[in-house]
């Protein structure tokens, strides 16, 4: 079957685009739309076109795994410049979401007609680059300046209802075609009117505008390149005559798409999408049914897992011991959802319903027909089987029971049960309810349709899965470990956490690693290193201030005071040079030498171990793919996705530089270097061979 498929009927032309799966505009759609355009240019019996599509989206816009391929013609703007200067009136019949080139084409038609309740959006922002076949100089045309600015500098999808000028109608599915042939039809003999006739100029509130937009993104932008060319292309539409506008667009584009940052956020895109991937699992692997959920534990953690499922309509029984901690927990849920409800987010019928889907039980009895259990209770090896155990006599065959464990060995816990192929990890992150990353677990013998599962229902409850391997800290966690413990030997050897914080927000990170350890409790790292003192008895400078600090009660934010010191109600953290007293105390009982440390230095420390450690998991078949580890750390950690995530960072450096670098280290810092430098033989066998970590496989 043909991607574009053309039918003449009464007069009308309906080219139909039938590009599975979503309507990318690939070399072949474009040739298509070209050859369809022209055959109906020709034919004397069509009085005027209408493009639709026969999927239930328009389009979602450009194949971008054609960017690297360097055969684009013939390229989209011609595409558009051709519809655009059609001598028969084309109608644009939107009948689902239109997306970049997909909202482009629609913008290069005369009308536009949608359905009710669709979305459209310019969102190549996300992809490091701007709208570049006529977006950023069609939309200020057609809409108020100020929604086209938002749109394109923002990339968020639109509902048609709000940008209601763009649209001659917006109407019933059901309807669209026959009122597009209408326009169509009505259309006939009358002046067509091209958006490129439409002329616009600048003025004192345009120049204001765009400052203003500026002004408003900038924090949300910080570190992309993007958004302010986006700005840019807009004003030139105000500023340049149409043809001239469209040239300083494909210029900015270019700009654009030559940069680290597009680079990275490209392989981000790929990397999300391929997260999912199970080649290893048989394709016509059933799912098992997931119809209601226990959660065992009502804490922060527990309220914040229930909240997914009841959130997309999967009942949900939460367990614990004690009727009180019960009751916390179910308020505190309530409370997230009217808060929610207050900021306009959900109705307070939707609170209701959602409410409705949870219920409470102090009794493991009340388990026996779920079909999904996940425990979230304390840390520690001996409570979480002790949960098992009871899960194991108390739930029916089949039942997948999920440990929310963030260290522990999962094979350990499934040993304690009589059905080990039914155990999986499911590692949520803080908050559970917000972070969109889920790692599942998979342990020696999770069942292949276990894993199916899990990875299908972080799709359900919108969360992105990650197939990970058992192992300390499975991938997340063991590599902040590294990154961690750096910073606090960093602080030992005379860098202040005010600067090493610093370094790390300048890097990309919503917050450096001190900040980051007070906002979750220092005590959460004190107790997994109480349970690996074993591993890190050979280097007593590990993380030893943070020690005394959780020993003296200063766990962080909760106690207003950790690394950093807190005002009563507030988050922003003070300096307080007690703590770096100790860290001079420390240093001079293990015979460390203070002295300067550069910005550069603090940033090699804690980024290139992280890509060592990465290197390592790759190499024991931890993580599937470099791209995964990209996936965990930007979605787990707040990695920044302008630099595609720690293993697309290494790449994008060179992964010679990250072994030189790692190398110098390992010498440079004597004994501690001999430790904890090691160059992964991963690392050397990439950079012997030229290659790079995304091209690694297993």
């Amino acid at each position: 079957m043909s991607v574009v498929n053309y039918a003449v009927n009464e007069n009308i032309c309906i080219i139909s685009m039938a590009n599975k799966p979503v309507n990318a505009l690939s070399k072949a759609i474009r040739t298509g739309l070209i050859d369809a355009m022209n055959m109906a240019l020709a034919n004397d019996n069509v009085e005027a076109i209408v493009i639709t599509s026969e999927l239930a989206l328009f389009s979602a816009g450009a194949d971008i795994s054609e960017f690297s391929s360097g055969d684009l013609a013939p390229i989209l703007p011609d595409v558009l410049t051709l519809v655009e200067n059609s001598s028969k009136p084309v109608v644009a019949a939107v009948n689902g979401g239109a997306f970049g080139g997909g909202l482009e084409l629609a913008l290069a038609c005369h009308y536009r007609l949608s359905t009710n309740h669709n979305k459209v959006g310019l969102p190549e922002v996300h992809l490091g680059i701007l709208p570049g076949a006529g977006g950023t100089q069609r939309l200020p045309r057609l809409i108020a300046p100020e929604k086209a600015l938002q749109m394109i500098v923002t990339g968020a999808p639109t509902s048609v209802k709000a940008i209601s000028e763009l649209f001659v109608s917006i109407v019933e599915p059901s309807e669209l075609l026959v009122q597009a042939i209408k326009v169509a039809k009505q259309a006939v003999g009358k002046v067509i009117p091209a958006t490129s006739l439409i002329k616009l100029s600048s003025s004192p509130e345009i120049e204001a505008l765009c400052e203003q937009t500026k002004v408003q993104t900038s924090a949300k932008a910080r570190g992309f390149f993007a958004p302010a060319k986006c700005i840019e292309a807009v004003k030139a539409a105000f500023e340049l005559p149409f043809a001239q506008g469209l040239k300083r667009e494909g210029e900015l584009f270019e700009e654009c798409m030559h940069t680290p940052q597009a680079r990275a956020q490209q392989h981000f895109f790929f990397a999300e999408r391929v997260a999912g991937a199970l080649p290893q699992i048989a394709k016509d692997t059933a799912l098992r049914d997931i119809k209601q959920v226990a959660i065992i534990g009502a804490g922060t953690m527990g309220g914040g897992i229930a909240m997914n499922f009841a959130n997309v309509g999967i009942p949900v029984v939460l367990l614990e011991l004690e009727q009180a901690a019960l009751d916390k927990g179910l308020e505190l849920i309530r409370r997230n959802y009217e808060n929610s409800a207050k900021k306009g987010k959900l109705t307070q019928e939707q609170v209701e319903q959602r409410m409705e889907l949870l219920t409470g039980t102090t009794s493991y009895d009340d388990l026996s027909e779920v079909d999904l259990v996940i425990e979230a209770v304390f840390e520690k090896m001996s409570v979480k089987k002790q949960v098992f155990e009871a899960l194991d006599k108390v739930c029916k065959p089949g039942a997948i029971l999920a440990s929310n464990t963030s260290t522990l060995d999962l094979d350990e816990i499934a040993q304690c049960t009589s059905r080990e192929q039914d155990v999986i990890g499911l590692h949520f992150f803080s908050p559970a309810n917000v972070m969109k990353l889920l790692e599942i677990v998979q342990g020696a013998k999770t069942a292949d349709d276990v894993i199916k599962t899990a990875m299908h229902l972080a799709k359900t409850i919108k969360k992105v899965g990650v197939l990970v391997g058992v192992c300390f800290g499975f991938v997340g966690n063991r590599m902040i470990e590294v990154y961690g413990r750096e910073a606090g030997r960093l602080m030992l050897e005379g860098a202040t956490p005010q600067q090493i914080d610093k370094v790390i927000y300048d890097f990309g990170l919503p917050m450096g690693p001190f900040t980051m350890g007070d906002m979750a409790g220092l005590d959460i790292g004190y107790f997994v290193r109480q349970s690996r003192k074993e591993f890190i008895s050979h280097d007593p400078s590990y993380c030893t201030v943070a020690d005394e600090l959780v020993e003296a009660g200063r766990v962080g934010l909760k106690a207003g005071k950790g690394v950093y010191l807190y005002d009563a109600g507030s988050r922003s953290p003070i300096p307080d040079p007690s703590v770096l007293d100790i860290a001079k105390r420390k240093a001079k009982e293990l015979g460390i030498q203070r002295r300067d440390i550069s910005d550069q230095e603090i940033l090699e420390r804690c980024i290139y171990p992280l890509i060592n450690e990465g290197a390592n998991i790759l190499l024991e078949g931890i993580a599937q793919r470099a791209s995964d580890i990209d996936v965990i750390y930007v979605y787990g950690y707040g990695f920044p996705v302008y630099r595609g995530g720690p293993m697309k960072f290494a790449d994008e450096i060179g992964v010679k530089e990250v072994l030189a670098r790692m190398k110098h280290y390992e010498t440079a810092l004597g004994e501690y270097g001999k430790h904890w430098f090691t160059p992964s033989p991963l690392l050397e066998e990439l950079a012997q061979k030229q290659q790079t970590f995304a091209g690694f496989k297993a």
